[in-house]
């Protein structure tokens, strides 16, 4: 595991934890940060990290809080509070 990828894992955490105290600003920061690390070392983001952000706003997704999440016709579908939505398969 590179330095990068540790600083991306840790980025992760930070915005996870940002999100669930309710702290938007800072866990936005946070994505944005992880993905500029990731676009410089050329390394992909992790799954769980790609799945849990917003393309178009760089939130931290949270179902419930702010994100809905759906099934349908086997995808998943997140719409984020800004109105994006990201599919994905699964079955």
């Amino acid at each position: 595991m590179t330095l990068a990828d540790e600083r991306i894992d840790r980025l992760h955490a930070l915005a996870r934890q940002a999100a669930r105290e309710g702290d938007a600003d800072r866990a936005r920061e946070c994505v944005r940060l992880a993905r500029r690390v990731a676009e410089r070392n050329r390394r992909p983001l992790p799954r769980t990290f790609r799945r849990f952000t917003c393309d178009a706003c760089d939130g931290y997704l949270l179902p419930g809080r702010n994100c809905r999440v759906r099934t349908q016709d086997g995808h998943v579908v997140i719409t984020c509070d800004c109105g994006t939505q990201a599919r994905y398969p699964y079955g």
